[in-house]
């Protein structure tokens, strides 16, 4: 008795300490029939989780691929194990498929219940008769667990912890409407479900299912605290992946060096990867795979760049002299959560035929501060490089320009309306792109602007590529006789309209060399 006792003892201690003991002591319990298969990523979502009940992350981010145990240990294991340490915890677990969550619920009241459990831990916890539904169970320290779905009963209910599992669907990823279900619960509705702010936590657990699902929103609105991102399959130059220079908030780093490197090989090998992945892309591409197995989704009939087009970088030093060197912006005007941004492209095209992207720009602005961030972007680069801005219709557009043309005299300044589709706009600088005739310059911006373009057209956001596209089709423009005109350039003072060329100057150039512009004054080609 008394060594039935002591191993108790110990048995209970290591669990109490750490969430993987406790896992690796209770799983029969769950999965009587089934190994416990563990590898080094379950052991990173874990400590993690256990990094939010000491109180170090208030908001956690986990993405994963399918099959990593992410229910289980974040629904299940995890309230269960908390409760042993204080079991007055309540807890919203919330998931797209109620049946999924309540499926967790009843697993985790079922192991509550367990004799291992109650024999360890009975004297802390202890199920309340009066409310013991699979859907919402209280304890008797008054602690509970509601499962429930996007949409789903949870007034009159407040957390300490709100569990999001799968809060997309991912058949629904194509629907606005669900998609804005999701967002408008999580941002909207959950805020207000907060037991107390100084001691609430969430943790969010999900596969990617698009760039508008709801981690997507909370990365790109700064409302997570840690995210931990794994991949199935290891890679350089992912954004979300934990390297050694850009470890998670507890300090974890993702243990892989190679491309290819598998995430959980205990349990996927490389061939069943692979067979996954022509799976997954049978019917919808490269889609499933870049989102489920990735995290790092494409919209469905993205595609009109590829990631692997822009692999050719250099330093700014290396860039060679051009051509001609032109800014082009894409406008918007709202500084708003989800509007679209102000952005601007700098591409230079080499005297040998290659383009080099120099810089992109990319701000949230209101319309009142356009102009002078416009200005401000454009007293940053050299006199002679042209500024491609579009014209919007009507009254509204001639005057804006009017006044951008008062705030850049000496600039080469051009101006046009859109005309055709965004994907027609941005079909002739792909093409480039695709010839790999494209280098970027090491930049902070290359990967949102890398980003952004492998999923266009489809994408939450085209400021960039379409920034891209009029700055190249000004490069072309510059070199065929009938280009539309369109624009102004200040020379000696005086407002020459016409077409614009934009060699850079050098000392034996003559201005009065180059042909007649529309106004019938001499016209420059650059600006000195």
């Amino acid at each position: 008795m008394d060594y039935r006792r002591h191993r108790d003892d110990i048995e209970r201690s290591l669990a109490e300490e750490h969430l993987s003991d406790f896992i690796r002591l209770l799983w029969p319990v769950i999965e009587p029939g089934r190994p416990l298969v563990d590898g080094w990523a379950m052991r990173a979502i874990e400590e993690h989780l256990e990094a939010v009940t000491a109180g170090q992350i208030k908001r956690l981010l986990i993405n994963v691929p399918p099959g990593f145990r992410k229910s289980l240990t974040t629904d299940v294991f995890w309230p269960a194990w908390e409760w042993a340490r204080d079991a007055s915890l309540r807890y919203l677990v919330i998931g797209y498929v109620g049946s999924l969550t309540v499926a967790s619920n009843m697993k985790l009241r079922r192991l509550v219940e367990s004799d291992l459990y109650q024999r360890l831990w009975g004297h802390r916890v202890q199920l309340a008769a009066d409310q013991n539904a699979k859907t919402f169970f209280e304890n008797t320290a008054t602690g509970f667990a509601l499962a429930t779905s996007i949409g789903g009963g949870v007034m009159g209910k407040r957390g300490d912890r709100a569990i999001l599992d799968d809060p997309n669907n991912t058949k629904d990823v194509d629907s606005d409407a669900k998609l804005e279900e999701s967002l408008q619960f999580v941002t909207e509705v959950l805020p207000t479900r907060v037991n107390d702010e100084a001691t609430f936590a969430s943790v969010t657990i999900m596969q990617r299912t698009g760039e508008r699902d709801v981690a997507g929103m909370m990365i790109e609105n700064g409302l997570v605290d840690c995210h931990l991102c794994i991949p199935m399959e290891w890679r350089e130059g992912h954004p979300f992946i934990a390297y050694r220079d850009k470890p998670t908030a507890i300090g974890w780093v993702d243990p892989r060096t190679r491309d290819g490197d598998l995430a959980f090989p205990e349990r996927f090998s490389a061939e069943g990867v692979a067979l996954l992945k022509k799976q997954l892309s049978a019917w919808g591409g490269d889609y499933a795979v870049a989102g489920q197995l990735d995290q790092l989704p494409i919209p469905r009939g993205g595609g009109l760049f590829a990631e692997e087009w822009f692999d050719r970088l250099c330093q700014p030093e290396d860039v060679p002299s051009g051509s001609i060197t032109v800014r082009g912006w894409d406008f918007a005007g709202s500084k708003g959560k989800r509007s679209p941004y102000t952005a601007s492209v700098k591409l230079r095209l080499a005297h040998d035929g290659t383009l080099y992207v120099l810089d992109v720009t990319r701000e949230r602005v209101e319309a009142a501060e356009l102009e002078q961030h416009v200005v401000g972007v454009t007293l940053s680069d050299d006199r002679w490089v042209i500024i491609d801005v579009p014209q919007d219709p009507g009254q509204a557009g001639k005057a804006q320009i009017a006044s951008l043309a008062k705030r850049l005299h000496g600039r080469n300044f051009v101006f046009s309306p859109e005309s055709g589709s965004k994907e027609v706009r941005a079909q002739p600088i792909a093409s480039q792109c695709k010839a790999k005739n494209v280098v970027l310059v090491r930049g902070e911006w290359n990967r949102p602007f890398i980003t952004e373009a492998k999923s266009f057209p489809r994408g939450m956001y085209a400021d960039q590529v379409d920034a891209f596209a009029r700055a190249y089709a000004r490069i072309v423009g510059s070199f065929i006789e009938d280009a539309p005109a369109g624009g102004v350039v200040f020379s000696g003072g005086e407002v020459v309209v016409g077409r614009a060329y934009a060699d850079k100057p050098s000392a034996d150039d003559n201005i009065d060399d180059y042909p007649l512009g529309m106004s019938g004054r001499r016209r420059s080609r650059f600006v000195r």
